[in-house]
C-alpha cells in the first residue's frame, strides 16, 4: 500500500486543522482517510440557549404568581408555582448526576444548585472554558473515529479530542438533557394551564401570553433535542451534521404537533374537565409501562453503565425516572426514540417504522375523538367562535404536521441513505400489494420500485422482512478494525521506507 501525504498547494493557504492520508487497494480503488490534529471547538450556543429559556420561563412564572397573589387567584397560583419548582428541582439534580459533582469539592457550585441557579453557573463555565480553549497548546485526551457520508460515499475520519473540547461536550450533553426535561416536564403542563386558565378566565393578560409563548420555544427546542439525539445515538458511529433546511423541516413538524395536541386537550378539558385526567393518566401510564413490559418480555437484566456506584435499586430509580420524562415526551408528540431498557444507551437502534405509523394513527384518532366531545359537549363561551371551522384548523395543523415528519425522513434526514427503505418506498409497496390483489402483475417478494430519491443504499441494522440488501450489508460496519488496519499497514510501509 502506498502512502503520501498531500500537502497544501504552492500559492493556497493549508487548511489549519487537519491533513490526509491516501491508501490504495490491490483493486486500485483510491480512498482517503482523513486524520484531524484537534477537531475545531465550537461556541456553546446549545448552552447558552437552554440557560436563556430556562430563566426566561422562570422569572416570567414568577411574575404571573405575583398577580395571581394579587388577584386572589389561588388555583391558578399554585399550579403555576409546581409546574416551575418542580422541573427546576430535577433540572439541578440532572445537571448534578451528570457532572457528578456529589464526590467533588465544590461547596459554591452546591450552593448555587440549592438555590436553583445550576444552569447559570454551569453557563458560565462553558463559557469560560471557550474563551480559553485554543490560547495555550493542550495535549488531546482521545482519537475519535467516525465515518463521513459525502456524495453517497463514507469516508472515514478520525481526530484528536482535547480536555477543553472535552469540558464542551460535557457541558452540551448535560443541557441538552436539561433541555428535554425543562420542556416535558414544566412547558408543556405551564402551557396547557395557561391555555385552559386564559379560556376559562375569557381574556388574555400580557404576562400570560408571553409565559405561553416562552414555553412554546420550550417545548418545540425539547422536541429538537430530542430528534438529534435520537439520531446521533442511533447512527454513533457516522459524524452527523444536520442541515438548516433539515432544522427548518423539524420546527415545522414539531410546532404544528405540540400545538395542535395541547389545543385537543385543552378544549376537551374546558368541556369535560374531569375526564380530561382520565385521558392524561391513561396515556401516561400506558407509555411508561411499555418499555418494562417489553424489558420483562425480553428477560433482560438491567445495563451496569447507568453509574458504577450505584445498585440495584439506584439504577431501577433512575431508569424509572428516564422512563417517566419518555412518557411525558409521548404524550404530547412523538419521542422519536424507542426505548430498550437492557442496552448500555437505553435507546433501540433500530428504525421501527410500524411504530411510528401506529403512535401517529392512534395519536390522530384520539385528537378527533377529543374535538368531537368538545364540539358535542362545548360552553356557551364558544358561540362567539366557529366551531366547526376550528375543528377544521385543528385537524388540517395535524396533517400537516404529519406531512412535513414524512418530508424530513424523506429528504432532509441527515442519514436517510442508511434507510432499509423509505416512505415513498413504503407507498410504492403498498401501491404493489393492492395492484397485486386486483389482478395486475405482482412485483416477486423481496424486490422493491426503482426510488427517485437516493435513499437505500447501505444499513446499520436489517429490520426489513423482504431481505432487500444482502446480509453483508446487514451489520454495522466495524470501523475501529478498518481504522485500525491502515493504521498498521502506514506504520509498516514507513517502517520500511
Amino acid at each position: 500500500m502506498e502512502v503520501e501525504p498531500i500537502g497544501p498547494v504552492e500559492g493556497e493557504e493549508p487548511e489549519p486543522e487537519h491533513d490526509s492520508l491516501r491508501d490504495r487497494d490491490a483493486a486500485g480503488k483510491g480512498r482517503v482517510l482523513v486524520v484531524r490534529r484537534l477537531s475545531r471547538i465550537q461556541p456553546p450556543f446549545s448552552v447558552v440557549l437552554a440557560t436563556v429559556l430556562y430563566c426566561a420561563e422562570f422569572v416570567c412564572a414568577s411574575v404571573l404568581c405575583s398577580r395571581y397573589q394579587k388577584s386572589d387567584d389561588t388555583v391558578w397560583m399554585s399550579f403555576t408555582i409546581t409546574f416551575m419548582l418542580v422541573p427546576a428541582v430535577l433540572i439541578q439534580l440532572a445537571l448534578t448526576f451528570f457532572h457528578r459533582d456529589l464526590g467533588r469539592d465544590r461547596p459554591l457550585v452546591l450552593l448555587l444548585h440549592l438555590l436553583l441557579m445550576g444552569p447559570l453557573i454551569r453557563c458560565v463555565e462553558a463559557l469560560v472554558v471557550y474563551y480559553k480553549a485554543g490560547k495555550k497548546e493542550e495535549p488531546y485526551v482521545t482519537i475519535s473515529r467516525k465515518f463521513s457520508l459525502k456524495k453517497g460515499q463514507d469516508l472515514p475520519m478520525e481526530w484528536e479530542t482535547g480536555h477543553s473540547e472535552r469540558k464542551l461536550n460535557a457541558h452540551r450533553n448535560a443541557f441538552k438533557r436539561m433541555a428535554v426535561i425543562q420542556a416535558f416536564l414544566g412547558s408543556t403542563p405551564q402551557l396547557t394551564l395557561q391555555l385552559y386558565a386564559s379560556i376559562q378566565e375569557k381574556y388574555f393578560l400580557h404576562t400570560r401570553v408571553t409565559l405561553m409563548v416562552i414555553t412554546l420555544l420550550s417545548i418545540t427546542y425539547g422536541a429538537l433535542v430530542c430528534s438529534v439525539l435520537a439520531i446521533q445515538v442511533r447512527y454513533d458511529d457516522y459524524k452527523v451534521r444536520v442541515r438548516p433546511i433539515a432544522y427548518f423541516g423539524m420546527t415545522v413538524w414539531r410546532v404544528l404537533e405540540i400545538a395542535t395536541r395541547i389545543t385537543a386537550l385543552v378544549l376537551f378539558s374546558t368541556a369535560l374537565t374531569h375526564w380530561v385526567i382520565a385521558v392524561g393518566l391513561c396515556n401516561l401510564l400506558f407509555f411508561f409501562f411499555l418499555p418494562w413490559v417489553e424489558f420483562w418480555v425480553r428477560k433482560g437484566s438491567l445495563p451496569e453503565n447507568v453509574e458504577k456506584n450505584f445498585s440495584k435499586l439506584g439504577t431501577t430509580v433512575v431508569l424509572c425516572m428516564f422512563t417517566l420524562l419518555y412518557a411525558c415526551i409521548n404524550v404530547f408528540c412523538w419521542s422519536a426514540v424507542q426505548l430498550d431498557l437492557a442496552h448500555r444507551d437505553l435507546i433501540e437502534k433500530k428504525q421501527h417504522w410500524g411504530r411510528l405509523a401506529a403512535y401517529y394513527c392512534g395519536r390522530f384518532v384520539e385528537n378527533v375523538f377529543l374535538i368531537t366531545m368538545w364540539y358535542i359537549f362545548k360552553s356557551d363561551f364558544y358561540e362567539y367562535v366557529c366551531a366547526p371551522l376550528l375543528v377544521v384548523q385543528l385537524l388540517v395543523c395535524y396533517g400537516l404536521a404529519v406531512l412535513f415528519m414524512m418530508l424530513f425522513y424523506e429528504y432532509f434526514h441527515p442519514c436517510r441513505r442508511l434507510f432499509v427503505y423509505n416512505v415513498h418506498d413504503l407507498f410504492h409497496c403498498v401501491c404493489c400489494v393492492k395492484g397485486g390483489g386486483e389482478g395486475g402483475e405482482a412485483r416477486p417478494r423481496g424486490e422493491l420500485p426503482p426510488s427517485y430519491s437516493t435513499t437505500a443504499t447501505m444499513v446499520l441494522v436489517s429490520e426489513d422482512p423482504l431481505q432487500l440488501l444482502s446480509p453483508r450489508n446487514a451489520l454495522p460496519p466495524d470501523i475501529t478494525s478498518q481504522l485500525g488496519e491502515r493504521e498498521t499497514a502506514i506504520v509498516d510501509n514507513m517502517d520500511a521506507a
